[in-house]
């Protein structure tokens, strides 16, 4: 055997092993040769979040925490977001390269074709009561669209699975509009094919109502921006999700549906809303001393400070910094912004912070541009979702082609009662 091996040694019975290194892991497989008896069902992993588990083999995303690195395919992320638009970097995710021209307008072209809702779709939004949540909106329609597209359950045909990939990048934004406008009291706007993917959006959303002039070309590249930042991030939560839930091969409107799910949670999805609420809290910049001492002794939290993976400066923040600032010369100033600035560069000064690598995370400045543009809170992840669709449906994709994936099934430390009887009172 080669070196590239974990000598192991199991001190209960002697017992030792050489377990082969494959691209700095060992199967987890291995370790059930470790056995105490012919019985003993063999040595697992305990890993709650799966916090050291690489559950898949992936070519998508790369992601380099302590260095603050993140790349589509092998391209920086800085760079896709200057020079390329959303779709392209969806087409990019999808298919493993960059488009060429004619790709491009191609495949604009077929995202607007399918950006249309079928009837049954607008009547289940229409279904909701004013005060739905928007998360709960866009999953349950995402779902519904399994029984609109019934031939979505034949995965594996490839040009099938395509159509449907399609199908969910182009009609997840008009889900997202057509709910922020039943939630509103405003009448649907149909997609435009004659507008960008972003503009449309921007147009679905706000055409005829008090904030239609946030449909400006500065606002609509800072939102398709945004949605290349958020349009795939490695094996998060949701993602996980997609991968788990299609694991067991169910059409991709469900699959997505659930991946949806998991976003909405406060500890994936609603992080930037966290943090204009911390940052209303503060208020002012002279009460931010106060903020941060709070923090250090554990009365609060610095909201959009430190990432599960990032221990650097999350590119995606400083992207989104700049924007910001070239949004709020459309919109106007906001004194938040201020605060956020301010917030940060005392931050990034102090030990207590920099010594723990807490770096502004992606979320820190979002919600400051989302509610500059005129959209409310509870719309935040329902933005994050529309820009991490292409993420989701490429690692479907992936988990699919994909010949060592099973379905997805987890084993237990069973902590519970041993094997008793029922008692003799409970008997027949």
């Amino acid at each position: 055997m080669s070196g590239e091996t974990l000598s192991v040694r199991d001190n209960r019975t002697g017992q030792q092993a050489e377990i082969p290194i494959q691209s700095g892991t060992v199967r987890a497989l291995d370790l059930r040769k470790f056995k105490q008896n012919a019985d003993d069902f063999g040595l697992m992993t305990y890993d709650p979040g799966y916090t050291n588990t690489a559950a898949c083999r992936s070519r998508i995303t790369f992601i380099d925490g302590d260095k603050g690195i993140l790349l589509y395919r092998g391209y920086p992320i800085e760079q896709l977001a200057e020079h390329y638009s959303y779709l392209e970097v969806v087409q990019l995710i999808l298919d493993g390269e960059l488009p060429s021209a004619e790709g491009k307008i191609r495949f604009a072209r077929e995202i607007a074709a399918e950006s249309d809702l079928p009837p049954a779709a607008y009547r289940i939004i229409e279904a909701f009561d004013s005060n739905a949540h928007s998360m709960g909106m866009l999953t349950s329609v995402v779902a519904a669209l399994s029984t609109c597209y019934p031939e979505a359950v034949q995965i594996g045909k490839p040009e099938n699975r395509r159509k449907q990939t399609i199908r969910l990048i182009s009609k997840v934004p008009t889900i997202a509009a057509a709910g922020y406008r039943r939630l509103n009291g405003l009448p649907f706007v149909k997609p435009s094919r004659d507008l960008s993917f972003a503009g449309n959006f921007l147009h679905m959303m706000f055409k005829g109502s008090k904030t239609e002039n946030r449909i400006h070309p500065a606002l609509e590249h800072a939102l398709d921006v945004l949605f290349t930042l958020h349009a795939d991030h490695e094996q998060n939560c949701s993602t996980s999700a997609m991968r788990a839930i299609g694991s067991s091969r169910p059409d991709p409107y469900l699959a997505a549906a659930g991946a949806i799910a998991a976003l909405a949670g406060p500890l994936h999805g609603g992080a930037n809303e966290a943090v204009l609420d911390m940052l209303r809290e503060i208020g002012d910049s002279s009460r931010i001393p106060e903020h941060i001492r709070k923090v250090k002794a554990g009365e609060g939290r610095l909201m959009g400070f430190g990432h599960r993976v990032y221990k650097n400066y999350d590119p995606r923040a400083k992207i989104i910094k700049r924007m910001a600032e070239e949004v709020f010369k459309v919109t106007g100033s906001n004194p938040l912004l201020d605060i956020a600035i301010e917030l940060e560069q005392i931050a990034l000064k102090d030990d207590y912070f920099v010594s723990r690598k807490l770096y502004p995370n992606v979320d820190f400045y979002s919600g400051l541009i989302y509610e500059a543009m005129g959209f409310p809170s509870v719309m935040f992840p329902v933005l994050f979702a529309v820009g991490r669709m292409a993420g989701w449906t490429a690692q479907w994709e992936e988990l699919l082609a994909d010949p060592e994936q099973k379905i997805a099934r987890p084993r237990q430390i069973y902590e519970g009662y041993p094997t008793r009887d029922v008692p003799a009172h409970h008997r027949g």
